[in-house]
């Protein structure tokens, strides 16, 4: 395995829905949060630290976009103040125009996660209105933060 990205997302009151818990639609704000950190805000040791993010070799203009996203939540998240969820955050596979990010959110070091995820990003080009091929540069990259996959629970069959 590569390199994983870890960061640290401060919890927030309105992240917790009636139930006491942290809201679906907030952890997902969280992973999304972290990824966009990944991808193009982080100072990446692995990379050199010189330039942020990991998409840091992708043309100006060129941007990422969700393509598809899954989650599974392993354990339910409460609201505690002061206390940040954790997040770990690595590639599990790279295409041609798009790669997948594995995650996983702890509430605590000690604590298995939370939840995991894969979210596949694909590399849009709005200038030619179409998906971005990824380069060399960007493939040794992504490289760098390669990881296996996340274990995903099976789907149930109809």
């Amino acid at each position: 395995m590569g390199t994983a990205f870890e960061c640290e997302i401060q919890a927030r009151l309105r992240d917790v829905n009636l139930g006491g818990h942290v809201d679906n639609v907030e952890a997902i704000r969280v992973l999304d949060e972290a990824r966009l950190q990944l991808l193009r805000f982080a100072p990446l040791p692995a990379l050199g630290g010189e330039r942020p993010g990991l998409l840091q070799a992708a043309p100006h203009g060129v941007t990422d976009l969700v393509g598809a996203q899954r989650v599974d939540y392993h354990a339910e998240m409460r609201f505690v103040p002061f206390q940040p969820f954790l997040l770990r955050l690595w590639v599990s596979h790279v295409g041609g125009s798009s790669f997948t990010v594995a995650s996983e959110m702890r509430v605590r070091p000690d604590h298995p996660p939370a939840l995991v995820a894969e979210t596949t990003m694909v590399l849009w080009d709005p200038a030619t209105g179409r998906s971005w091929r990824l380069s060399d540069r960007l493939r040794a990259d992504l490289d760098q933060y390669a990881g296996d996959p996340v274990q995903l629970r099976e789907r149930p069959r109809s």
